[in-house]
């Protein structure tokens, strides 16, 4: 069963998404990231410039076959055709199709987020079996990180 954690109270989405891309590149994680085609479009001009000294390999899910089958860090408005299942990050408001091929699944919410629905995703999975698991950046002393 898909492994679903919660990161909230995150005070700014893309550069958390950034390092957690990067924490994830480099374990040898292969990950998938959702949203709206705008998000997704600033999350890939900051993937190349957040950090100088270290680059996190991405690409959009439109590129070719190839260039998406080797790449460890893919961009899609839907985890629908992905051609891999390791890790799953939803940027976006709605339940992506298809997370629970995934062997994990991050939901990052941002404090500016609309948290009923945030609330509502997580009321999802609960009631169709899943463990939660909860991060909350506020409490663990993250929130200016």
């Amino acid at each position: 069963m898909t492994e679903i954690a919660f990161h909230f109270n995150v005070p700014d989405k893309l550069a958390y998404s950034c390092r957690l891309l990067r924490k994830a590149y480099l374990s040898g994680a292969r990950v998938v990231v959702t949203g709206e085609p705008a998000v997704l479009a600033e999350l890939d001009q900051l993937m190349w410039s957040f950090s100088p000294a270290e680059f996190v390999p991405h690409c959009r899910a439109d590129a070719s076959q190839s260039t998406v089958a080797a790449t460890p860090v893919v961009l899609a408005e839907s985890p629908g055709a992905s051609l891999h299942h390791g890790v799953l990050v939803n940027l976006g408001q709605g339940i992506p199709a298809g997370f629970e091929r995934f062997e994990r699944f991050i939901e990052v919410v941002a404090r500016t987020d609309d948290r009923l629905a945030a609330r509502s995703r997580w009321k999802h999975y609960t009631d169709r079996g899943y463990a939660m698991k909860r991060h909350d950046l506020a409490a663990a002393g993250e929130a200016g990180a």
